[in-house]
């Protein structure tokens, strides 16, 4: 919505009074008889390059409640340095000579899991293979195909730095 330049000076003076941006919210439809959305009011004010008084560091934080986990069949989360959560730079990254010592094999699957940000299939240096995928909330779930299996720890090292590398490649 436009706003005329004279409405546009009132809004800026109620910013400068301290108003939030649902007061001028309120003062818009009260005042102006203007009925615009919280959402189009932030974006009134942008537009206008004026900065609302009830920014975020202003309020007050509440302690966020714990957020229990779902139980995974198996996680691949004993050792974090080896792939970091989503967002986090490693320290080193991964060489063609580390990924080439062991025989494990990472493939990416074209079309991703439900309820994922990535998945794919990983076979062991034993032949045994799994399926692994990132949720939405950048866990690594490792499910082998047969019941009980776990890869041996320089498998699952391996496979962390080979699925880091593929992917880097996607941009991921």
């Amino acid at each position: 919505m436009n706003l005329t330049d004279e409405q546009k000076q009132i809004v800026s003076q109620w910013l400068s009074e301290g108003m939030s941006v649902a007061d001028v919210q309120n003062k818009l439809s009260d005042e102006l008889k203007i009925s615009m959305t919280y959402m189009e009011v932030r974006f009134l004010l942008d537009d206008l390059a004026l900065a609302p008084q009830d920014t975020e560091e202003e309020t007050p934080e509440e302690p966020e409640a714990p957020v229990e986990e779902p139980e995974q069949k198996t996680t691949v989360d004993d050792n974090p340095e080896v792939l970091p959560p989503p967002g986090q730079e490693r320290a080193e990254p991964p060489t063609e000579g580390d990924m080439a010592a062991t025989n494990v094999s990472v493939a990416v699957d074209q079309l991703v899991r439900p309820g994922c940000l990535a998945s794919g299939k990983v076979t062991f240096t034993d032949g045994k293979q799994a399926s692994w995928q990132f949720d939405q909330f950048g866990r690594l779930g490792l499910e082998a195909e047969e019941e009980g299996y776990k890869p041996p720890e320089a498998d699952v090292m391996a496979f962390q730095q080979q699925l880091q590398a593929e992917l880097a490649k996607m941009g991921m």
